[in-house]
């Protein structure tokens, strides 16, 4: 599967993501109140999204989220196998400026991205910080099924961090999901 499509919705472009989208795209994760409930809280932090980003160029999954009215660059997502099984394609690592909160747009990318994986993969799964409640309802809002029993236990900066794994199958999509 090609991890860095080009696909275009009504109101999304994604592109893959590059090293000169570093100013636009830091423009956007400066925001402290998109990170409070993730994991890594203090990702607004430029040394801390310096590293995120130099880690989603090398990893080759990330792709850039252009607001086409716009032309302004409104956030990211990334494809990237899933390290609880590399067999699957996980999707996630995905935040957007608050003034496309609400809008639709997170809906046109996860719709956008789930096609793109499900030609080619039976499921596609999102894992999510457990206290993420904000991410956690949105990827609830487009279908997405929590996988009971499966969960990954990490740390960051010394405090205990859980991740817990969503997903949409080939069926749920075609049945509806994202629709």
């Amino acid at each position: 599967m090609n991890r860095q499509p080009i696909l275009q919705g009504g109101a999304v472009h994604l592109r893959p993501l590059q090293a000169d989208d570093w100013d636009a795209l830091y423009a956007v994760a400066r925001d402290p109140l998109l990170w409070e409930q993730h994991p890594v809280h203090d990702r607004w932090r430029e040394d801390v999204f310096r590293t995120f980003f130099e880690d989603a160029l090398a990893a080759g999954g990330a792709l850039v989220a252009v607001h086409r009215p716009s032309g302004a660059i409104a956030g990211s997502s990334q494809f990237r196998p899933c390290p609880l099984d590399p067999r699957e394609i996980e999707i996630g690592w995905t935040f957007l400026a608050r003034t496309h909160w609400g809008t639709g747009m997170n809906r046109e990318i996860k719709r956008l991205m789930i096609g793109h994986a499900l030609a080619r993969f039976p499921r596609v799964l999102f894992r999510i910080g457990e206290g993420n409640l904000r991410s956690r309802k949105a990827i609830e809002r487009v279908g997405g099924r929590l996988v009971e029993g499966w969960v990954e236990d990490g740390a960051y900066q010394g405090r205990p961090v859980r991740h817990v794994v969503y997903e949409i199958t080939r069926d749920d999509f075609t049945g509806g999901a994202l629709a």
